[in-house]
């Protein structure tokens, strides 16, 4: 399965789960919600999502190093300050907000069985590479960067 690592663009995930948990939502049942509340919750998620992602794309920008997942090791800087202090993975986790927005717009508990699908995904093919990477590129300051901040929250 190494040939899955750093493959499929992120942003190329997030869709394909998308359509899995609109899917889903068709053929399971569903919690009926009022149409405003669907898309204030959907609206909720995906500004905070699209905040926190956000959040760490100017960090990069700021810090003038590549925002680039497939090429980690292309990496100038390690960045640990501003959201990084919280979340290793900020993008990625404004990623699974509008995800779970969508699920909960999708008004089907069972499209959630995505997220930890989604989880899983990022960690094994798209995070711990992008670790390998860094971990080679800046060394002991990135075991203790990584002892002092949790990959997702």
């Amino acid at each position: 399965m190494k040939q899955l690592e750093l493959k499929i663009p992120p942003v190329i995930v997030v869709f394909l789960v998308a359509v899995a948990m609109w899917l889903m939502a068709k053929v399971m049942p569903r919690i009926v919600l009022s149409f405003e509340a669907r898309y204030l919750i959907l609206l909720a998620f995906n500004l905070v999502g699209f905040l926190i992602a956000l959040s760490g794309v100017r960090a990069f920008r700021k810090a003038q190093t590549t925002v680039n997942p497939v090429k980690p090791d292309t990496a100038s800087s390690l960045v640990s300050g501003g959201i990084y202090r919280f979340t290793r993975n900020p993008m990625y986790l404004g990623m699974l907000f509008s995800l779970c927005g969508w699920g909960l717009f999708l008004g089907s508990i069972y499209s959630l069985i995505w997220l930890p699908v989604f989880i899983l995904y990022m960690n094994r093919f798209q995070i711990q590479p992008e670790e390998r990477a860094l971990e080679q590129l800046f060394g002991d300051e990135f075991k203790v960067y990584c002892s002092r901040v949790r990959r997702w929250v």
